[in-house]
């Protein structure tokens, strides 16, 4: 049986296309849905001066899109120029291009859009006697009224072309996307107005805030009060790049990155380097999958960022990425780096719920109220038949066991055991992680048993604290082995003592990690009896080869066996039982794309991080209240004690206002 062969197709001549069709093409690139025109016009009114637009839709956008602005308006002999392909009063040259501060330049957006609807320019500029307008089908223009300034109007979006018609959603959907594209624009301009109406219905606006507070007062407008007080300022100089904005709170993290704003000259854009470092900043206070929110300003030198990279001009491209990244990401680490708890000393209390903790000594016995005694009531202590928390024992206590020599020994430098420390005087001993007295009886919920029969009896009198306002209060109890009871100024703080003491320890960790002696901070490797061989791609190759400092730093040894074998020699002590081949091409392919020594430090935290897991506190440990007193101040001074390794909260606060409305008093 004969194969049947394909006829070759018959050959068409190579022309050029007709203009209209090359609109059309571009508008494709360019024009996505009405979001897309409402975007590319708000660009032209913010280029042109204006401060104040106003957005006018029906159908979701597809049936009217009026956007009218007060800027420096057009020229009448230029209308007709500003419907060609690539016309544009935005640059001239290339040395333009390259340093190009607005936020269109193109000069393909009016003319792709009015290939694919009905579109109208009225426009005057200053001193004109009456406005001009143009009719970009029929190119007529005509007189028309209108103040300083220009109206752009686009009807029946993608009359042209049904097929694009047929792929836009419900009215509602692309309102929304309308919206979004102005509330972006919003954020960047505080100085600028936007009114947003909807089949004559006005839904949204955001007046003028002037001067430095604006910002601050537009981000509260468009994002909410919310995210303003569940967020902290951000403001960091490198060089030539400037980061300033507000970041969330890893309390207020979102399941979906919907708030989300990077802006680069004022542009807002999505950028992979820009994301994955504030991702990084965020890594170890987010619990799971939970997604940051922040705004992020950032301002370089226009000839270091490329913007002419998409039509969309929503993506740009950094001459030094790395810088970039370590920018945003340290900008973001700082800003997080300080404990919110310091904030309570200064947060306003009622003057009845004033407890007037500073400057007072530390408690030395029980109050009145909680010393068993209500008169007439005949309150007694529990007997031992009755509930109380799980007695200590030693072995509630785990101490860490992570092997490898270095961890070992920067868990014991961190514990500082008190045979290390014979011979020094009390000022020359180093402050222990974790306060000395370990293993005496607890002063919790129940007092010692020599006293229980008493019924007036007094707790045991523990070291006075320092004299201060502490922001976390004084410990005055311990719940079930597990939290802290605290009183502070403000009211009632409860702690879970195993997660900040996790973040403590680990935070210390990092601290003696970084301050290594030597070329740099290495992670113990574990040679491999027989080297784990694999098929490698030659960009796998390459990475291994150009990067083998950075791969010794995570305790991997990986050489080039021939052009397409690689050999693993070597892996990290702490994953000797692993797979190697599937560790060493997940670490290859995540060097390949982002900074080698961010790699590194993620990889070591992440290793620090188990360890200090391991080494904190562990629940159901009866702590005193020294122990207990000396956690609260270490979290108080503690870079990102709010939350642990794993982002859990460490603590949380009650006001005296909360109490009172759960036993609904002064109602």
């Amino acid at each position: 049986m004969s194969s049947q062969q394909t006829p070759a197709p018959a050959r068409r001549p190579i022309r050029e296309l007709p203009d209209e069709l090359i609109s059309q093409i571009a508008a494709g690139e360019v024009v996505e849905r009405p979001a897309s025109v409402v975007r590319e016009l708000v660009d032209n009114a913010m280029d042109a001066g204006a401060r104040g637009i106003t957005l006018r839709l029906m159908g979701g956008g597809t049936r009217l899109i009026s956007v009218e602005d007060d800027g420096g308006g057009i020229a009448p002999d230029e209308l007709a120029t500003a419907l060609k392909r690539h016309a544009t009063s935005k640059i001239g040259n290339l040395d333009d291009l390259e340093s190009v501060m607005t936020m269109g330049f193109r000069g393909e957006a009016l003319a792709a859009i009015n290939s694919v609807s009905e579109l109208t320019l009225l426009s005057r500029m200053d001193g004109q006697p009456t406005a001009f307008a143009l009719d970009g089908r029929t190119g007529e223009i005509r007189p028309a009224a209108r103040a300083v300034g220009t109206t752009v109007e686009v009807k029946e979006l993608f009359f042209s072309t049904p097929a694009r018609r047929k792929f836009l959603k419900s009215d509602s959907t692309e309102l929304a996307h309308c919206i979004e594209a102005v509330r972006r624009h919003a954020l960047a301009r505080p100085d600028v107005g936007f009114a947003i109406w909807h089949e004559g219905k006005l839904v949204e606006q955001w007046r003028v805030h002037p001067g430095a507070a604006g910002l601050e007062q537009r981000l509260a407008d468009v994002l909410g009060e919310e995210f303003v007080a569940q967020s902290i300022p951000v403001e960091y100089h490198a060089g030539p790049l400037k980061v300033m904005g507000r970041a969330g709170l890893p309390d207020a993290a979102r399941s979906r990155p919907d708030h989300q704003f990077a802006y680069v000259n004022g542009r807002f854009v999505r950028d992979k380097v820009v994301m994955h470092g504030a991702r990084s900043a965020y890594e170890d206070v987010l619990h799971g999958h939970k997604q940051p929110a922040y705004a992020l300003f950032m301002q370089i030198d226009p000839t270091l960022v490329d913007v002419n990279v998409h039509p969309t001009k929503i993506e740009v491209r950094f001459r030094d990425s790395r810088a970039v990244h370590q920018a945003v990401r340290h900008a973001l680490e700082n800003a997080l780096a300080a404990p919110r708890s310091q904030n309570l000393s200064d947060a306003p209390t009622d003057a009845a719920n004033e407890l007037t903790l500073k400057n007072s000594p530390a408690p030395k016995a029980l109050p009145e109220s909680a010393a068993w005694t209500q008169g007439g009531m005949a309150f007694e202590r529990p007997g031992p038949s009755s509930f109380s928390a799980p007695a200590y024992k030693p072995a509630d206590f785990v101490r860490p066991r992570v092997d490898g020599d270095r961890a070992m020994a920067d868990l014991k430098a961190l514990w500082n055991p008190p045979e290390h420390n014979e011979g020094l005087s009390a000022q020359e001993r180093p402050a222990p992680a974790w306060p000395k007295a370990a293993h005496q009886p607890p002063a919790s919920a129940v007092a010692p048993t020599e006293t229980r029969d008493s019924p007036t009896a007094a707790w045991p009198e523990p070291a006075p604290l320092p004299e201060g306002d502490w922001p976390l209060g004084r410990a005055i109890a311990q719940l079930h082995g597990v939290y802290i009871l605290s009183e502070n100024r403000q009211g009632l703080v409860v702690v879970d003592m195993h997660a900040a003491h996790e973040r403590i320890v680990y935070e210390r960790l990092k601290n003696q990690l970084n301050a290594a002696d030597g070329e740099g901070p290495h992670i113990t490797s574990q040679p491999l009896l027989i080297p784990a061989t694999f098929a490698a791609t030659p960009s796998e190759v390459a990475t291994a080869e150009t990067c083998a400092e950075a791969l010794e730093q995570l305790g991997l040894e990986i050489s080039p066996l021939s052009a397409k074998t690689l050999a693993v020699r070597a892996v990290p002590t702490s994953l000797a039982q692993g797979d190697a081949v599937e560790l060493a091409r997940s670490v290859l392919a995540e060097l390949s794309q982002h900074d080698a020594s961010t790699v590194v430090q993620r990889a070591q935290n992440e290793i620090l991080a188990t360890m200090a897991c391991h080494g904190a506190v562990r629940a159901n440990r009866r702590l005193t209240l020294d122990e207990m007193n000396g956690l609260l101040r270490q979290m108080e001074e503690t870079e990102r004690s709010d939350q642990c390794n794993h982002g859990r909260p460490t603590w949380r606060q009650m006001s005296m206002r909360d109490l009172d409305a759960l036993f609904l008093r002064g109602r």
